[in-house]
């Protein structure tokens, strides 16, 4: 599959997406953990829940306890674990100096660090990264998952590992921020309006590449 190929033809089709929501750094890095196994509309509901009680300033948020924050951030789901995250995540990123001294730190130290945060993994790490810290790394997320899977990336191997995956889309894209912040925001709208779980295939702009589409639209045609 050409990754490449990939890109522009979603570009052309669902025009430049300028993603990720928020207005700031800390609101992008506190949104990539809310929005952990819940949709991007809850996780702005507890957000906006958090703006309203001033919880957007990372040396206020690292001074409240995780309880305080619960209530908050019940709309995002599993509100306990993500309480603690946040109110650790703001306490590392305050001793660290906040988001200017992370500028100083190279992207695979600063993504080790991350890491070893309470809750934060892979995906989570690699979303602060790209849409917070406009480092060069690609988001690995359901979307991309099955949409690389359906266009037979992957082959008779079966998935790769994420770090496997999210190192050959980088080194395709050549490590540009720009495009990588550009392709996974365009794979979650094509996931949202055609890769769907039940997929749209008819119309989909990627059914000429695509051999589960293909697949798809003929099973259909000979139920018809």
């Amino acid at each position: 599959m050409d990754i490449p190929g990939v890109f522009h033809t979603l570009r052309a089709h669902h025009g430049p997406q300028g993603w990720w929501p928020g207005d700031s750094p800390t609101e992008v890095a506190l949104g990539a953990i809310l929005t952990q196994r819940t949709t991007w509309t809850n996780a702005a509901a507890a957000l906006a829940s958090m703006a309203r009680a001033g919880l957007l300033d990372i040396d206020t948020l690292a001074a409240t306890t995780p309880g305080e924050l619960e209530p908050l951030v019940r709309p995002a789901g599993f509100y306990r674990q993500k309480a603690a995250r946040l109110v650790g995540f703001a306490r590392w990123l305050r001793d660290a100096g906040g988001f200017a001294a992370l500028d100083a730190l190279p992207t695979p130290d600063l993504r080790r660090a991350l890491l070893s945060l309470d809750g934060i993994g892979p995906e989570t790490a690699d979303c602060i990264l790209l849409y917070a810290c406009r480092r060069p790394v690609f988001v690995v997320d359901e979307y991309a998952l099955r949409l690389f899977e359906r266009l037979g990336l992957f082959g008779q191997s079966g998935r790769p590992g994420y770090e496997t995956l999210r190192r050959r889309v980088e080194a395709e894209l050549d490590q540009s921020e720009p495009a990588l912040n550009e392709f996974h925001a365009l794979i979650v709208e094509h996931g949202k309006s055609n890769c769907r779980a039940s997929p749209a295939c008819e119309g989909c702009v990627l059914l000429s590449r695509c051999p589960y589409g293909r697949a798809q639209t003929t099973a259909i045609g000979r139920r018809s």
